[in-house]
């Protein structure tokens, strides 16, 4: 949930920054939250470069360069742009707060044939079953062309 947060706070601050009149400030921001979303691993990356521990230490960051991106007086942005960006970057601090970013453990390949394991049996028999098959029937038409 929290990648697909960052996915629409990014989008907004773009659609933003394309409706109004000084749009630099806001697009850039945005795309750089869109592509920040897109490299952490997760759910819905697209590029799986960046660790969610290190997404844990970026996103403050990020909610600072945001705020302060909302409030830097040298580029020049309009009002309603400046209030959507704080309001973005509170939106993105509360998402951090409430996010977890322990990485799911995968189990290997390995682990799966534990003893015991019932469904592990019945897809090593239904693989026997349909190799033996197979064979069968290529037994079958091999003797066929050779009576031939």
């Amino acid at each position: 949930m929290h990648q697909l947060v960052e996915y629409i706070l990014g989008g907004a601050l773009v659609a933003t920054g394309l409706q109004s009149p000084q749009p630099f400030v806001p697009s850039v921001l945005g795309a750089f939250i869109l592509l920040y979303a897109a490299c952490t691993r997760g759910a819905l990356s697209a590029f799986r470069l960046i660790d969610r521990r290190v997404h844990k230490v970026g996103d403050p960051v990020l909610v600072i360069v945001e705020i302060a991106a909302g409030l830097q007086p040298w580029v020049s942005v309009d009002n309603s742009s400046r209030l959507v960006i704080i309001m973005i970057a509170l939106v993105h601090a509360v998402v951090w707060r409430g996010s977890s970013f322990t990485q799911r453990e995968r189990r290997a390949l390995a682990d799966a044939g534990e003893p015991g394991d019932r469904s592990t049996e019945i897809g090593k028999k239904a693989g026997r079953a349909v190799g033996s098959g197979v064979n069968m029937v290529r037994k079958a038409q091999a003797a066929r062309a050779a009576r031939r």
